[in-house]
């Protein structure tokens, strides 16, 4: 006997389940409606929530969470020297921090002659001091490891600035730089792991970045701590690392807590080797509450002339010259004369961590014409407040030997630690 249909056997119960289906079909589909506008609102919930700056676990501009980057001590500890003022996301910082001391590691190379073009600074003073205590300070510090299998990062320590000193062409450099990379290559595997991308080196101004033009790859894949982080040829800022560039030592003690001598509304005084120092200086060199000049102080006007107007003087502005950074910002910063940036594509040192607007006055090239007015606009209570975190910020802005905690190589290495958390192989 041929199987028949439920629905022709049976009609009273196929009509009654055509209509329970009937009466499902609507229900079923509003609780997937309201199933799906209860996610939606959940989803915009959180991510609200994680745009928040009072949210401890959402780091600065990288979409990184490290909730157990460090012990609750690690942070206690450290809570005394750290205020809130100056950071983007302080407790952030410390946490991330504690976890950089704790765990961060770098294997540097050890293939090249120190007497010649590697391994050591060639001074720690004059303006490329930077890259030199650079090159001292990861010597001294535990996160040097002698086991590349342990390390992070691996440093590239070829100097520049010794080829430079030493009277090197920059033709030449290239070649240098070139042909020691190469031979780091063939010799040990850790660079094609990653095709460089946790390999960084460090330069200081244009004379380090014209010596490894010639290897592409190293400009493309590799970390660069760089002096001159102009984003507009060819930086790039959540790759490489802005390196302040600092002039020391510096010839007077740091200024700070001391407004009530500070009667110049505005100072600057050097080089017109810029576009924008020229219009600076011819604008405003006749300016009676600006103290402009068309050139750099003459020394034979008495000892430390230019230094000590930094101690007199509110805002100092500082323009960029034949790059985008300048010496005069880090020497404003240790006068305590609140900085005005002058320089476009600058990508300013360490603000992933640190709130420049907190601490200096940060305008476009065009604000030039428009700088007294400015400056004027800024009331008192709020360059009290500027002073106040200025002098608060000090600290990340000096060399020392050893490095101490918080100084400029232990903020340079946390943005190479930061770096690291994006490289997998």
């Amino acid at each position: 006997m041929a199987t028949r249909s439920i629905f022709s056997s049976n009609p009273t119960m196929a009509q009654r389940r055509i209509a329970a289906l009937k009466q499902f079909v609507p229900s079923f589909t509003q609780s997937l409606l309201s199933l799906a506008c209860v996610a939606l609102l959940c989803l915009t919930y959180l991510s609200l929530r994680s745009l928040s700056p009072s949210n401890a676990s959402t780091p600065f501009h990288r979409s990184m969470s490290f909730s157990n980057a460090s012990t609750p001590q690690d942070v206690e500890d450290t809570k005394t020297t750290i205020s809130s003022s100056i950071y983007h996301y302080p407790e952030v910082f410390l946490r991330n921090y504690g976890a950089m001391e704790r765990d961060f590691k770098v294997y540097i190379y050890p293939d090249g002659d120190p007497k010649t073009y590697y391994q050591t600074p060639r001074k720690l003073t004059g303006k490329y001091c930077s890259e030199g205590y650079f090159f001292q300070n990861i010597r001294e510090s535990h996160f040097r490891t002698d086991d590349p299998d342990q390390a992070d990062l691996f440093f590239v320590p070829v100097s520049p600035h010794k080829m430079r000193g030493m009277g090197t062409s920059y033709e030449n450099m290239t070649i240098i730089v070139r042909e020691y990379v190469s031979g780091l290559i063939q010799k040990y595997p850790y660079w094609n792991r990653t095709l460089g991308a946790d390999h960084f080196f460090v330069a200081c101004q244009d004379v380090g970045v014209r010596a490894f033009e010639g290897l592409e790859m190293m400009i493309k894949n590799s970390i660069r701590v760089v002096c001159s982080p102009s984003y507009n040829v060819g930086y790039v800022p959540h790759k490489d690392v802005a390196l302040p560039q600092i002039l020391q030592p510096f010839a007077l003690p740091a200024g700070g807590n001391d407004i009530e001598n500070r009667t110049i509304l505005g100072f600057w005084a050097g080089h017109r080797n810029s576009k924008i120092r020229v219009i600076l200086a011819r604008v405003w060199e006749n300016d009676t509450e600006l103290a402009i000049g068309n050139n750099r102080i003459n020394r034979a006007t008495g000892p430390l002339v230019y230094q000590r107007r930094f101690y007199s003087t509110k805002f100092c502005i500082c323009p960029g010259g034949s790059q985008v950074n300048s010496a005069r910002i880090m020497d404003s910063i240790h006068y305590g004369c609140i900085p005005v940036i002058l320089s476009d594509y600058y990508d300013l040192p360490f603000n992933d961590i640190l709130d420049w607007s907190k601490f200096s006055l940060i305008l476009k090239e065009k604000d030039v014409y428009q700088l007294k007015d400015i400056l004027k606009s800024v009331s008192h209570e709020q360059f009290v407040v500027l002073h106040k975190n200025l002098v608060e910020v000090q600290k990340h802005f000096e060399w020392h030997s050893p490095p101490i905690p918080y100084d400029t190589f232990h903020m340079t290495m946390y943005e190479l630690w930061l770096r690291h958390h994006v490289i997998r192989y």
